[in-house]
């Protein structure tokens, strides 16, 4: 109202300025229009007022009017999140009971799997077990107890080297490998030969297709078993008498990658004879890793059983194998004292307890080899260029329970 009334003022004053001079102003027509002017500014000033209230009092009417819808907005978002929070605990209740449930299955799935996985596990066992027995049945009971006595047939210049006689056979004839690597044979009519240079006829020289690594060689039933020279693993079998390479192989698990035995710088597989046929030995895996034993079968070279042993290469010089029985020859340093510390029977029937302290006679080096020959049942070794028999004195085995 008050803002009204200055405006009213504001317009008089305004008019003011318009009015003629005063020799105008008693003029009573002129009077009466400003007048009625005047009149019309009153009647529209009173009228916007109106209006003005008009809408005042229409806006108050709507502000209570939201006011009270958002109060009542309020009320039912209250609700509405209540009922939403109950119906999200009542979610979260019926997950965790599913949760639990899931759990009881996978768990009983578990111990059925896992029941039938240790049942299945016991039948491997057995079936390995038998598997075992079958292939190492043969009729040799003997463990080693001591090493008697040695014998040096030969002396040569060679550090390195292999001899032999064929493990399986009458014939007399001694096999005569010099060297590390190399592809001649000199074959022997009989030891007394091998003893003697001047014996006639002189030694008979078998030049070999391949030539071998290492001084694992060994003559059985006739053929020459050997590591390949300049391959990883391949092990040649060579007719001594047609003087061809009858068969070949890879040797699996990880052979020739690593010295067979530490002391032994040149040997990356080492392969056996004894009463259960033909057998090989190498490194696992890793600096001086455990030995693995691996069974093959002579005539398709297939392998038949492979085991990991007990026995590290670090330290070893050389190892053999006696009724299927490992015996893994060490010294420190490569110098004496030459002892057997780590045995392994794939059969279970000795440990090194059941054994005494294996000593062999004091030499100045590690041994070259050491192969075991089941029908004479000595030891054949090369050490420092010595060619030496190992007189070996054993006892029957304790009967398998």
């Amino acid at each position: 109202m008050l803002a009204l009334q200055q405006a009213s003022a504001f317009l008089v004053l305004f008019l003011a300025a318009f009015l003629p001079p005063p020799q105008c102003a008693q003029d009573p027509a002129m009077v009466h229009y400003i007048y009625q002017r005047f009149r019309v500014l009153e009647q529209g000033l009173e009228k916007c007022t109106q209006e003005t209230r008009a809408y005042i009092q229409d806006f108050r009417e709507f502000s209570k009017n939201i006011s009270a819808m958002l109060g009542r907005c309020q009320t039912h978002t209250s609700e509405y999140k209540s009922a939403v929070d109950n119906l999200a605990m009542r979610v979260e209740r019926a997950q965790r009971e599913i949760d639990y449930l899931e759990y009881l299955r996978a768990a009983d799935v578990c111990i059925e799997s896992e029941d039938k996985m240790l049942a299945e596990k016991l039948v491997q066992d057995a079936e390995e077990e038998k598997k075992i027995q079958t292939l190492l049945n043969a009729s040799c009971d003997n463990m080693l107890m001591g090493i008697k006595s040695l014998k040096i047939v030969k002396k040569t210049m060679d550090t390195d080297g292999s001899w032999m006689k064929d493990a399986v056979s009458n014939s007399p004839k001694v096999y005569f490998l010099i060297g590390s690597r190399n592809n001649t044979v000199w074959e022997f009519a009989n030891m007394r030969a091998l003893m003697e240079d001047s014996t006639k006829p002189g030694p008979r020289k078998l030049i070999l297709t391949h030539s071998w690594q290492g001084t694992g060689q060994v003559i059985y039933k006739g053929f020459l078993f050997f590591h390949n020279q300049g391959t990883l693993n391949e092990i040649i079998k060579y007719s001594l008498q047609k003087r061809t390479v009858e068969d070949q192989m890879l040797l699996p698990g990880g052979a020739g990658r690593a010295l067979v035995y530490q002391h032994s710088p040149s040997t990356y597989i080492d392969l056996a004879v004894d009463e259960h046929g033909l057998w090989a030995i190498h490194a696992g895996p890793g600096i001086y890793g455990h030995l693995v034993l691996t069974k093959i079968e002579p005539d398709t070279l297939g392998v038949e059983h492979s085991w990991d042993t007990p026995c590290k290469s670090q330290d070893a010089e050389a190892a053999f194998l006696l009724c299927g029985v490992l015996y893994v020859v060490y010294s420190s340093g490569g110098h004496g004292p030459h002892r057997i510390t780590c045995v392994y029977d794939p059969r279970g029937t000795i440990s090194e307890e059941d054994l005494p302290n294996l000593f062999f006679p004091r030499r100045p080096r590690s041994h070259s080899m050491i192969h075991y020959n089941a029908r004479e049942k000595q030891l054949y070794a090369w050490n420092d260029g010595n060619q030496i028999i190992y007189k070996l004195q054993t006892k029957r085995k304790q009967p398998i329970k």
